[in-house]
């Protein structure tokens, strides 16, 4: 008799040994069965990595491709998320749905958009095509006020309305107050607007998602279908989905329920373009039934940054609470440095890039991030005076900016009168005024001994519809002949109609505005319009190439918002600017937005893998002293957590 004996051992028939190639944490997810998941991922803890893994395990397991839906917030992020998962099972994966929200809605809606009263063959319009559209149906309504956006401000006016789901007037009261008295204007237009769109068969980019949701809500063939058709639902970076996109996810995910949200709530910053926080935090009573994972094993920072990040976001109430765990060597402490001024700051900067470059790390392993770009404006100029070369991903650099720009021409055409580039930009701002006529008052001006002068006699030249702008401008013209302080000049050029213009024309007016003020309390430094202009000038033209190092690689310093840099890392990160009113902002502290200006310091600490510097100004020395009060994300850090370090202007550090 043959005995037969069970083995205790088990083959695998799985393409991919799960428990060798992840950590615990990671594992336990990929493995779990289904049902409701909310993967909670904190920063530099692998999140991508597992959502591959889980992609792979499931059509491991037996799903079809073509019955998971992986949702991205760029397209880019989700060929490469499936491209991965290829490679990690040696083989091509065939049907897979992967893309962005607006991808996703745009493929299905080509199938089904003559549901919701549709032609075959949309089209869909950008942003320019959108704010086009949008100023023709200005142009169409009668009766207007004077002061109404124009596209550009229309155009995010509409898309917030339809991502947020909130009436009209909460939204110009929270975020358009300029705009107060119109209303019932800006209500005329955007109706205009939506008729046009659907009489010439068009979607803007926020159509896509409202008519998704509309399909799904009318159709109830189509929801289950799509319903039944998803087996799986992953949703990437949930912490930053609007209140529609919530609600699109809840009514694939009905039938299945297999939905998972990977998200970090201490990483949500971006209400400002409709993100709503809430869809992650309120999650589990979405999905009482839920599973919550924690991801806390970081593969980025030192020990000693996780403990300052770690020991800042647990002053935050509303939060699921987790500890990043390094799995790094201990390195050097944060430094918390104090400066005099925000030119002591930006001289620290610039003197202490220059040392570490000098200890062989890259230019481009450090960043210098701040909470608004203004506050780069003094860095920029003294990066610039240094020979380091820098790029600006916040924006433009400061002086290429359009209402810098704008300013400037306004301040140059006073010191000289023949600037004939200067005077065509601020003519252009004339409203009524266009290239032809611009060209006919130059063309007369450029032939007088003065051009001042000249274009007082001028009014013939202007048509009727820009008579009051013009006169306008001819008093401007005159109040600023007779000041010679720069800060006076520009504070003229704002109250006599620029301020207006920011807002009427751009939905960042307020940035905008606060890059201006900044600029306004550096030119108090000058007693001398002329002087003020020439150096800022030789500022602007003073750029350099960036130049490849020898591994082909451009070598530079990064600037950026936090907003800007989330997502990304660096050897050693500079925070700049950290006061009260600064970071945290004025604005959000007016609006009790303080938790998630906490949630956007956690992430600029959160940038850094080796080094950590936290700048303090003890004064906004523009012009005169101003005491700022630190930032109180610092007062809130143990003092064991950081060093500090006292900068003084022969620049020896104590």
């Amino acid at each position: 008799m043959k005995k037969y004996y069970l083995s205790n051992k088990s083959k695998s028939n799985f393409c991919v040994d799960y428990s060798k190639e992840l950590n615990p944490e990671q594992y336990e997810v990929v493995m779990h069965h289904g049902g409701p998941m909310l993967i909670l991922a904190g920063a530099g803890t692998g999140k991508t990595r597992t959502i591959i893994y889980r992609v792979a395990r499931l059509i491991d397991t037996g799903t079809k491709p073509d019955n998971i839906l992986l949702i991205t917030f760029t397209n880019k992020a989700a060929n490469d998320m499936m491209k991965k998962a290829e490679d990690l099972m040696k083989k091509y994966i065939y049907g897979l749905w992967g893309g962005t929200f607006h991808h996703i809605a745009n493929i299905i809606l080509r199938k089904h958009a003559q549901l919701i009263g549709y032609k075959e063959g949309f089209s869909i319009l950008d942003k320019e095509d959108s704010k086009e559209l949008l100023d023709s149906c200005l142009d169409e309504l009668t009766g207007k006020k004077t002061l109404m956006p124009k596209g550009n401000v229309l155009c995010e006016i509409s898309s917030l309305l339809k991502n947020k789901l909130v009436p009209l007037e909460d939204l110009i009261l929270q975020r358009y107050s300029h705009f107060i008295n119109a209303i019932d204007e800006i209500r005329d237009v955007l109706k205009i607007y939506e008729k046009k769109k659907r009489r010439l068969n068009l979607m803007d980019f926020d159509d896509l998602l409202f008519n998704w949701k509309r399909l799904l809500l009318e159709h109830e063939k189509i929801r289950n279908y799509y319903s039944d058709k998803f087996e799986h639902v992953l949703v990437d970076e949930y912490q930053d989905t609007n209140k529609i996109q919530a609600e699109i996810v809840d009514l694939i995910c009905f039938q299945h329920r297999n939905i998972t949200a990977v998200g970090d709530d201490a990483q949500s910053i971006y209400s400002f373009r409709g993100a709503e926080f809430e869809n992650i935090l309120r999650f589990p009573e979405r999905y009482p039934d839920v599973k919550i994972f924690n991801l806390t094993i970081n593969y980025r920072s030192t020990p000693e940054i996780l403990n300052l990040a770690n020991k800042s976001i647990i002053n935050n109430v509303k939060q699921f609470q987790k500890k990043l765990q390094s799995v790094k060597s201990s390195g050097e402490p944060p430094y918390l440095v104090r400066v005099n001024d925000i030119i002591q700051q930006a001289e620290f900067v610039a003197q202490r890039i220059l040392e570490l470059n000098e200890d062989n790390i890259p230019l481009n392993e450090i960043a210098i991030l701040y909470r608004s770009h203004y506050q780069s404006m003094e860095l920029q100029m003294e990066l610039q005076s240094r020979g380091i070369p820098f790029e600006v991903r916040s924006g433009l650099k400061f002086f290429e900016q359009a209402h810098i720009k704008d300013i400037l021409s306004f301040l140059r055409i006073i010191t000289n009168p023949y600037d004939e580039l200067s005077w065509k930009r601020v003519l252009k701002l004339i409203p009524g005024i266009g290239k032809k006529t611009v060209s006919k008052l130059w063309d007369n001006m450029i032939k007088s001994n003065n051009p001042i002068d000249c274009i007082f006699e001028l009014d013939y030249i202007i048509q009727q519809k820009a008579i009051k702008g013009f006169s306008s401008f001819l008093n401007l013209l005159n109040q600023l002949r007779e000041v010679n302080m720069p800060s006076d000049a520009i504070e003229l050029v704002l109250r006599n109609g620029y301020e207006d213009h920011l807002y009427n024309h751009y939905p960042d007016a307020e940035d905008r505005l606060e890059d201006i003020m900044q600029m306004l309390r550096y030119s108090k430094r000058y007693d001398s319009l002329e002087k003020f202009t020439s150096d800022l000038s030789l500022q602007s033209a003073s750029g350099f190439d960036i130049e490849d190092d020898e591994n082909g690689d451009k070598d530079y310093v990064i600037l950026s918002t936090v907003h800007q840099a989330k997502g990304l890392e660096w050897d050693v990160v500079f925070i700049i600017g950290l006061n009260d009113g600064k970071f945290p902002s004025e604005k959000s502290l007016r609006n009790n937005f303080e938790e998630e200006e906490r949630r956007l310091f956690y992430v600029a600490i959160t940038r850094a893998r080796k080094n950590l510097y936290l700048c303090c100004p003890e004064s906004d020395n523009n012009g005169g002293f101003k005491f700022q009060k630190q930032s109180r994300f610092l007062k809130e850090l143990p003092d064991y957590l950081y060093e500090e370090l006292i900068v003084e202007r022969d620049r020896e550090l104590r």
